[in-house]
């Protein structure tokens, strides 16, 4: 197979709008359109075409920890169209490919329907935003769009910190510069660390994964910086809990008192198939720290947030069941997505059942 072809499988991607294309020893190269799978109609890929595609895409430096580590990750440019985030890997002894599409065209606020109050809190002098969700629930692109937001109204010097760099930013009102985690700093930790000689306004961390990057962002935020951050969690309640718990017991108390001070929101999201046309929609939930908010976390009530956010409505906050809902409600996704989404799917089944829907793959059941 020569690069020809995997010129021609990026095309597709692009051409189909995919989000991502998988090419694996065994079966026809497969994209992932609206969430499922579909096989691109070319030959099953054998054990050498996958090298073949492989080589063609992938860096040398890239190649070298493939033959050490079994796996590596990177990014490229696919011309002027768009740029991919690629893991390569081994499995049973053959190569496959992972690709990620990034588009070139950042979105909007309005196009990705982040919540409006986003643009007021990220004009901050200073604070911890952190935005959370699963793997592949946009959290990269949600961001991507504030800091863009944030390059086009503000004078602002952004540094990031990503793994690998997905959205490329150009310099516009404000500076940007974005660090490539094993290209030109070894860790995040390491970037955190060396960052606030920089002279930074704003900051982004690609991901918290350890307890020194936890603690060097909100040491960050604390000393008159923006931070941008995002964790692996469900839920704004679930992730003050998951960034306190990261800490050794006897520290906790007082991490209470720093995220209380530092935090400024926390944005939760999840992105689900829709029915009222192909694609996908974002869905959030969100909670913004008031005085009230912060008391709570200070005295480890976060168990009480949920209702907080419910009653915080003014604030611009939601609780992800709502928004579900409101979707729900607006014929824009169906309701067993809801209720896979939710985080009480029991109470959400009986909404349904009290507003006189169905719950149950019905759809799935006539297809067969």
């Amino acid at each position: 197979m020569s690069t020809v072809q995997i010129d021609r499988l990026l095309d597709t991607v692009i051409r189909q709008g995919a989000s991502d294309l998988h090419l694996c020893t065994g079966r026809k190269p497969t994209l992932r359109l609206h969430g499922s799978l579909r096989n691109v109609d070319t030959k099953v890929l054998d054990s050498d075409d996958c090298v073949a595609l492989m080589k063609a895409i992938t860096p040398e430096r890239a190649q070298q920890e493939l033959q050490e580590e079994g796996s590596c990750d990177f990014g490229f440019a696919y011309g002027t169209e768009a740029r991919f985030r690629v893991a390569v890997f081994r499995q049973r002894g053959d190569v496959s490919i992972a690709l990620r599409l990034i588009p070139n065209k950042l979105l909007t606020f309005e196009e990705i329907g982040l919540p409006p109050i986003c643009k007021e809190l990220i004009r901050r002098p200073r604070g911890l935003f952190i935005v959370t969700g699963p793997t592949g629930s946009g959290k990269t692109t949600s961001l991507a769009t504030m800091i863009d937001f944030i390059n086009d109204n503000l004078d602002r010097h952004i540094v990031t910190a990503e793994d690998p760099i997905e959205y490329y930013h150009y310099h516009k009102k404000s500076i940007v510069n974005q660090r490539e985690v094993g290209v030109d700093v070894p860790s995040f930790s390491e970037a955190l660390r060396r960052v606030l000689r920089q002279d930074p306004d704003c900051i982004l961390v690609g991901e918290m994964r350890d307890l020194e990057t936890i603690e060097a962002a909100i040491r960050a935020a604390e000393t008159g910086h923006l931070v941008f951050a995002t964790l692996h969690t469900t839920g704004a309640a679930g992730t003050i809990s998951r960034v306190i718990d990261a800490f050794p017991t006897n520290q906790q108390a007082q991490v209470r008192v720093q995220l209380s001070v530092a935090l400024i929101c926390v944005l939760s999201q999840v992105l689900l198939a829709r029915v009222d046309k192909p694609g996908r929609v974002a869905c959030y939930e969100f909670l913004v720290v008031t005085p009230a908010i912060a008391n709570l976390i200070r005295e480890n009530k976060t168990f009480r947030i949920d209702s907080a956010i419910q009653t915080g409505r003014k604030f611009g906050m939601q609780l992800l069941d709502d928004h579900l809902w409101t979707l729900y409600s607006k014929g824009i996704i169906s309701a067993d997505e809801m209720i896979d989404k939710g985080k009480d799917p029991g109470e959400l089944t009986e909404k349904v059942h009290r507003a006189g829907g169905q719950v149950g793959r019905t759809e799935l059941d006539t297809e067969e």
